[in-house]
């Protein structure tokens, strides 16, 4: 089954463009609710899936060991965006681990965060691997291996960090992956099909094993990704959803109180469409206004020029909401 619209652009009376794409809402009992597109379709879920990666810290004990805060198992679902509440933290991770930042396998970034861009230019200084969106996650890696008693080299393939985060993430998804790519980080990046990745977000929904990262990621969304991101101001506007995007236009939901899982892939990697599709299905489930601001801001809002004026509006193909 082939991609379907998802989102519309318009200018005026004319549409524009068009993003295609796939989408699922599963349920933790193994029904899909709804789906768009071919369900089967295997997708690399990128940063979407960042939850299943920290699945082998908290199952394998060594987060109660580190003793790690619910600040810190947030971090390890993040793609954060290099502001100071986000790198200092995971400085002072490195620093309990007994380790700095040439530890850390992920490399260096610029700070996606306008303040922190700005301090560096300002100072002289380059953007380090502590500002890589992936640091936290990073740093949940790191105090896995030293609790394995493992290698410094975390993020290869055949480390036991990495076959736990595999199997991990194979049996959160059902699927045996077929594969792997490797991410922006440097880590594995392992594929599966949409709906094994909308079914290992509905299991997050109800499992145990993941009731600390999922809490987490929603007691401290700015931690999760960071102001004007659409994960932390989805979060804040939807009390008790857990939501994660991807690089490529993948979106991830955890929803515990309807015990739904959802996974979005557009077929182009825009991310203003994944965020529009990933709003309208919240909407759809009726756990946003589609008045909301946060809504708004994603789909069903204007679009406008430089000078402020009206010109068009983005929308939520038909049959979404």
């Amino acid at each position: 089954m082939p991609s379907v619209p998802m989102v519309e652009l318009w200018r005026g009376d004319f549409l524009e463009s068009v993003h295609r794409g796939h989408a699922v809402i599963m349920h933790a009992d193994g029904d899909i609710v709804d789906a768009w597109g071919d369900p089967d379709t295997v997708i690399l879920p990128r940063s979407s899936c960042k939850i299943l990666q920290a699945v082998p810290l908290v199952q394998s004990g060594a987060a109660d060991r580190y003793g790690l805060t619910s600040r810190q198992l947030a971090l390890a679902c993040a793609s954060h965006q290099g502001a100071a509440i986000h790198t200092d933290p995971v400085r002072r991770w490195l620093a309990d681990l007994g380790l700095g930042e040439d530890d850390l396998r992920c490399g260096p970034q610029d700070p996606a965060d306008g303040p922190a861009h700005a301090e560096l230019i300002r100072d002289g200084a380059s953007p380090c691997r502590v500002h890589n969106n992936c640091s936290g996650k990073h740093c949940g890696f790191l105090t896995l291996a030293q609790d394995m008693k493992a290698g410094p080299e975390y993020h290869d393939p055949a480390h036991p960090v990495q076959v736990a985060v595999k199997a991990a993430f194979e049996d959160f998804t059902g699927e045996d992956s077929p594969g792997f790519g490797i991410d922006g980080c440097s880590a594995p990046n392992h594929a599966c099909s949409v709906q094994g990745l909308a079914r290992a977000m509905a299991r997050c929904a109800v499992s145990d094993t993941t009731a600390s990262l999922r809490d987490a990621m929603m007691a401290h969304p700015e931690l999760v990704a960071g102001d004007t991101r659409a994960c932390t101001e989805l979060m804040r506007a939807v009390p008790g959803v857990a939501v994660k995007t991807g690089a490529e236009a993948v979106f991830t939901a955890i929803i515990p109180d309807q015990k739904l899982g959802i996974a979005v892939k557009i077929e182009d990697g825009a991310t203003r469409a994944s965020e529009a599709v990933i709003t309208a299905l919240l909407i759809r489930l009726g756990l946003i206004d589609a008045e909301h601001p946060a809504a708004v801001k994603r789909v069903g809002g204007p679009l406008k020029n430089w000078d402020g004026l009206v010109v068009g509006q983005t929308r939520a193909a038909a049959g979404l909401i």
